[in-house]
């Protein structure tokens, strides 16, 4: 369970420990957490009028190959920036371009996108986090 309370943060575990141990916030939008030495991505909320948004970062080595995947599906030059937070569409892919891309990554990965998960991709990001779920599921 989360609290925010104007730039502070706590984290409580549900289960019988009272906090998180090994919590650590670099800003506060965003909380890294380490559980029994297990890691976790990076947590960062996203203002939403007066609420947050909870969105779990994808794994930077899950965003970099699918920031390769779109590149070369979209023929882009190597010297082309593409980032987490590039939209598929400001980088001119119509929707033949975005199905390809995900073919591409399933292929990639070895996972399977169903229709619904695949068109609420709209950036990089997004793809990455859905590939990491899956693949997290899959394990």
């Amino acid at each position: 369970m989360a609290s925010i309370m104007r730039s502070s943060m706590s984290l409580a575990a549900l289960s019988n420990q009272a906090l998180v141990s090994g919590t650590r916030t670099s800003n506060p939008n965003s909380v890294s957490l380490s559980i029994n030495g297990r890691n976790f991505p990076s947590i960062t909320l996203q203002p939403r009028g007066r609420r947050f948004q909870f969105r779990c970062a994808a794994k930077p080595e899950t965003v970099k190959k699918v920031c390769d995947i779109v590149k070369k599906q979209l023929a882009l030059s190597e010297d082309s920036t593409v980032t987490g937070e590039s939209k598929f569409a400001a980088l001119g892919a119509d929707s033949l371009d975005t199905v390809e891309i995900v073919m591409g990554l399933e292929e990639e990965f070895g996972i399977t996108v169903e229709e619904d998960s695949a068109q609420s991709i709209v950036t990089v990001q997004d793809a990455a986090e859905m590939i990491d779920k899956l693949l997290e599921n899959k394990a």
